[in-house]
């Protein structure tokens, strides 16, 4: 999994290894979607060597919350770019084997290239919790 590590990516190009990665980031009206259990859309990157190859859409068709890694993971997605997100959900995601950088904001494609270019980072810190909570919902018990 590319993970942004300069010494890698170096060793890997002398070797002449290409570097390939499909990632997500969590979308609405093209610009990163504050809360990923709620996302209705994400844009999936393919890339190669740090570079876009492809751009396309994905829709969950209703799914929400923790069910969304799952959905992820089988279109081959390895790493999730969102703003915000719950505990329950980072769970599900580390449980299917993706990599998690949240605390994202503003165009898809510019924290896409963010991230490529080692910008974007994951802020550890960005925890649920400003959604509504009516009907008894509570960012714990998802």
């Amino acid at each position: 999994m590319f993970k942004n590590c300069e010494k890698c990516e170096r060793t890997n190009r002398k070797k002449g290894v290409k570097i390939k990665m499909k990632f997500a980031v969590t979308t609405e009206n093209n610009k990163v979607f504050q809360h990923f259990g709620q996302c209705k859309e994400f844009t999936i990157f393919d890339t190669e060597d740090g570079k876009i190859t492809n751009k396309s859409l994905l829709d969950p068709n209703g799914v929400g919350h923790g069910a969304l890694a799952d959905i992820l993971k089988n279109n081959g997605v390895s790493l999730l770019i969102c703003g915000g997100i719950g505990g329950g959900a980072k769970d599900a995601l580390k449980n299917a084997g993706i990599e998690l950088v949240a605390g994202a904001s503003g165009d898809v494609t510019l924290a896409a290239l963010a991230y490529l270019s080692g910008e974007l980072k994951n802020n550890a810190d960005i925890q649920c919790n400003h959604h509504d909570h009516d009907n008894g919902h509570s960012c714990s018990g998802h």
